[in-house]
């Protein structure tokens, strides 16, 4: 099977962002996703896929800093997740 391409793994995760089931945090990885994704590079598009594949009660809390972050998923994604300035009208 052949790699995906870069666009189409950003489109795949955009949808995957959106529709979590957990309102909060499609909204939350809904907006990162559509404001963000283009930015990151091959290895941080794997942390966020990664990411995606935590339960949502764990990630949203790691997010809004209810939980503290493990140190494997502690990374330079799940920085700019936390710093919610993506949730910003004309960011």
């Amino acid at each position: 099977m052949p790699a995906l391409s870069l666009e189409t793994r950003r489109k795949r995760l955009i949808f995957r962002s959106w529709r979590r089931g957990f309102r909060e945090l499609d909204l939350v990885l809904g907006a990162f996703a559509d404001q963000r994704l283009a930015e990151l590079d091959e290895a941080e598009l794997s942390e966020y896929e990664a990411l995606l594949e935590v339960p949502d009660q764990h990630l949203y809390a790691w997010i809004v800093g209810r939980e503290p972050t493990p140190a494997e998923c502690d990374g330079r994604v799940m920085e700019r997740l936390r710093r919610l300035d993506y949730l910003r009208r004309g960011s």
